[in-house]
This record gives C-alpha cells, structure tokens and sequence, in this order.
C-alpha cells in the first residue's frame, strides 16, 4: 500500500543556515508548539490502546515497547521510569531497541533493517499472548519493527503501534495503531524532532495512565515511587506530612520505618 511519508516531506522553512540563533530557536518553538495539538487528533486511538496495555497489566502481563534509533531510545527511557516512580518491577514494563544495549547510546549499522531480530528479541523475554507489544517507528517502515508485529500477529500477541505517518505499513500492521501526523520538520527528514516529541508525549500518556489505574497513584501523588535519592525521599517526607497533617519529624520516622510512602501512610491510619 502506497503512502505519502509525511516525516520525510520538506521542511516550511529554507536557508537555515543564514538564521540567526533567535530566528532559529523561534522557528522551531514554532513548529513544536503544533505537536500537542496532533497528539490531540489521535486521542481516541491512544485510548484503545491505553485500555488494552491496562487489560493485558492488570491479568498479569506485560508491555513492551520496540523500536529503532530515535523511537527505540524514547521507549526505552519510557520503561527505564516506570519502576522509581511508580514502584512496578523492572520486568513489567520492557524496551527493547534494534542493535541491543549498544544501541541505546550509539548507533548501530543496519540493526533496523532486519524483519526477523526483533522476534528474536521478544523470543529471549518469553513473550506470549499474555503481553502486548506496542511498536514504534516515526517513518512507519521500519522492518525490525514491522517485522515484529506481524509475528506477534500470528501468535495472538496483541500489538499497538505509535507511528506519524498515516496508512504506514506499520499503522496498517498494527492491531491498535496510533498515528500522530506532524508533517515536515524543521530540519528535513529530522524525525527525532516533532515526530520524537509526538512518541514521547503518547508514551508518558499510556504508562501514566496505565500505572494510575493499576492503582499506584493516592490523589495525584507517586506514593509508590523508589526512594532512590535524597531528593525523593524528602518529597516522600512532604507527601506523609500532607496525607496525615503531622510534623516533619513524625513523617521521617514512618518513612525510616516502612521504606515506602504508601505503606506509612496506611499503617499510620490503620494503627
């Protein structure tokens, strides 16, 4: 099926390098002010997909995203978050990128062009169709990704894509797909600008949204999130002090003692 590949299409602007630095900077603020409102146009297929990673979470599955480069990268960091802010396991929410580890910090030649690794890949982390797979790929072409899918197909694996080009061969593979068109960027064919901004506002929604309905969120606060860091544990202080109205000493004794904001709070209110 033949599609016009927006991502790749020229860029509004010419001559950039005769801009000088404000010009610069106003101009691509410019075109990143419109991607929100993209998003916005593909709510109601985020939402099929975001409900279905939620029936696949709360049976005991998980979600994995997969991608190259730019959106390989951008799925990764969206897994890394889940465990210090939400508390999950590191084994709930998964990204993998073609290349492997490797390619996490530098590129890896020709690693995107292969159909077959990517189910590899999965094939290392037991998948089955208890999980789902959302895959990602600005261009919508990308075989490791493609690839992928189409096996998950054959084997009752739910799959999802997050792609900016609409009738892709990805957003036409995938069972739940996700299109955000942003058209051209600033720099042509520069697809780790809108369309990298696009995937990572539709991945912080799904997990978001995910985690808050597997319940690890009390009113609006991380009361499950890792302590890892002084900075975090003083919010974790704070949010004690909050829920409960007592002092900031009283707060740093029940975090001391249950090492987890949620479990203060409710042996607090339960003792």
């Amino acid at each position: 099926m033949s599609f016009i590949k927006t991502t790749e299409s020229d860029s509004k602007y010419n001559h950039l390098e005769k801009m000088s630095v404000s010009e610069l900077l106003q101009n691509i603020n410019n075109e990143d002010k419109t991607v929100a409102f993209s998003v916005e146009k593909a709510l109601p297929q985020i939402e099929k997909l975001t409900e279905k990673v939620i029936e696949k979470l709360k049976a005991g599955g998980r979600l994995f995203y997969i991608g190259a480069g730019t959106s390989g990268r951008l799925g990764i960091v969206d897994a890394s978050e889940c465990p210090p802010t939400f508390g999950v396991p590191y084994d709930l929410v998964i990204g993998l990128i073609a290349g492997g580890d490797t390619a996490i910090r530098k590129a890896v030649e020709f690693a995107e062009d292969s159909e077959n690794q990517g189910w590899q890949d999965l094939q290392k982390e037991n998948i089955s169709e208890n999980d789902i797979v959302i895959g990602i790929a600005a261009s919508g072409t990308t075989p490791y990704v493609i690839g992928t899918l189409r096996r998950c197909n054959e084997n009752n694996i739910p799959t999802g894509c997050i792609t900016c080009n609409e009738g892709s061969p990805l957003a036409t593979t995938a069972k739940f797909p996700i299109v955000v068109t942003v058209g051209s960027e600033f720099v042509t064919g520069s697809s780790r600008m809108k369309a990298g901004t696009a995937q990572k506002l539709v991945l912080n929604m799904i997990s978001t949204t995910a985690m808050i309905q597997l319940g690890r969120v009390k009113g609006n606060k991380m009361v499950d999130m890792q302590l890892s860091n002084n900075k975090l544990v003083d919010r974790g202080v704070r949010m004690i002090m909050s829920e409960l109205n007592i002092s900031e000493k009283e707060a740093q004794a029940l975090l001391e003692k249950y090492k987890n904001v949620r479990n203060a709070i409710n042996n607090f209110q339960n003792g």
